[in-house]
């Protein structure tokens, strides 16, 4: 059984990691054609810059030792000192392989928000980006949350795969990044018409992708890992019929490019009770994330005028919030005995939901402070204000 887990957990790791080339051919399907090579770019940068990040300092800041419940430790540069072979605390799991996994969604969440600048910005401010806010954001927050010692993960905070580390984390910084790096997007004009197939297929490898990202944070093939598989499958099957209805009621359309985001938006919305809420659960999470990414996408936006051309935060901060918030509605001791409270739909009181809303807007405040301080200490470095053409001609 060990070897199976092991075996399992690996499999899982690649299924996250083609997570990262399907977030770039699903971005480049929605932006002109001159946006494409960056964007593919930038997302392919990540496994050099973030994946060597992890290795060097970010695996010991997040999941060894604790400060604080904030943060881990600086004592292990280049892992030295961690013995890989032996079983990483409660997981049943080699460090080694733990720390494989945990390195991929290293690796997929800056892809998944710098889709928010595109040609925008130099690629030289793109590798301080990640790197200070890997540092200063993803790091400590995976501490605070998913470590046994984190403060969030001490008062009961549930995030089974990432609504709070991963998705609203990338929704808020691609938010900042769109407000405060760029005008919004005008493409002198023209009409961006994209590429449907590169928006299914991108689709399509990131919903493999996901029973990697889900099912394996179950650390384990169990009860918890089939769970996760058949949630994350309702939820983005639920999410996409929903998304159907409004488009034909709303807009009296039905769009490819609509169904794969609604799709996505259940995903999103599944992920951070995708081990903890029953099937039932996750159909009516994916129809409520569908409905209030639908919103903000097609509506709310609009009246703040915010620059979210990709929908980064409008899928991942506005489904990942939603779904963080639900876990305090749906789950529950039956599916998941690490339940401390069930939540409220199932006779918990509102004690989870009261913690989920608390770590909801914890991880929005923290992320927005840290994320903006971040980008004003940068500002101050680079002109990072970039024209599509100045960009063509310069990428440095």
């Amino acid at each position: 059984m060990i070897v199976m887990n092991e075996v399992f957990m690996i499999l899982s790791a690649i299924l996250v990691w083609i997570m990262v080339p399907g977030i770039a051919v699903f971005y480049s399907g929605f932006v002109p054609h001159r946006d494409v090579t960056r964007i593919l770019f930038n997302s392919f940068l990540m496994f050099g810059l973030a994946g060597l990040l992890w290795i060097a300092v970010g695996f010991p800041i997040s999941f060894e030792g604790n400060n604080f419940g904030i943060i881990g430790n600086f004592q292990h540069l280049f892992l030295s000192g961690i013995d890989l072979s032996s079983t990483y605390g409660t997981t049943g799991l080699p460090t080694s392989v733990y720390l494989l996994f945990q390195m991929m969604f290293a690796i997929l969440t800056p892809a998944l928000f710098l889709g928010a600048v595109a040609s925008r910005v130099r690629i030289r401010f793109i590798i301080l980006f990640v790197a200070l806010w890997s540092l200063f954001i993803y790091y400590p927050l995976a501490h605070i949350v998913w470590s046994s010692t984190g403060f969030l993960a001490k008062m009961g905070v549930l995030d089974f795969a990432g609504g709070t580390v991963i998705h609203i984390d990338a929704g808020i910084t691609a938010l900042i990044l769109a407000i405060t790096l760029r005008e919004p997007y005008k493409y002198n004009n023209e009409q961006v018409t994209g590429n449907p197939l590169w928006i299914l297929m991108g689709t399509i490898l990131l919903w493999v992708g996901w029973y990697g990202f889900n099912a394996g944070s179950a650390l384990g093939m169990n009860y918890q890992a089939i769970n996760a598989f058949f949630t994350t499958t309702i939820a983005a099957c639920s999410s996409l019929v929903t998304w159907i209805v409004l488009e034909q009621i709303f807009k009296s359309k039905v769009t490819l490019s609509g169904i794969c985001t609604g799709s996505i938006c259940g995903l999103v919305g599944i992920t951070p009770g995708t081990g903890y809420v029953t099937v039932f659960g996750s159909f009516i999470i994916g129809i409520i994330s569908a409905i209030g990414s639908f919103y903000f996408m097609n509506y709310l936006k609009y009246k703040l005028h915010l620059n979210d051309y990709l929908d980064i935060f409008g899928c991942h901060g506005v489904s990942g919030i939603i779904g963080s918030i639900c876990v305090g509605l749906f789950a529950t001791k039956s599916v998941n005995n690490s339940v401390i409270n069930n939540g409220l739909f199932y006779g918990g009181g509102f004690k989870l939901l009261g913690l989920q809303i608390f770590g909801v807007v914890f991880t929005i405040v923290f992320v927005s402070i840290v994320g903006i301080i971040i980008v004003a200490v940068l500002k101050k470095l680079f002109k990072n204000k970039v024209s599509i053409n100045q960009e063509l001609l310069n990428l440095a």
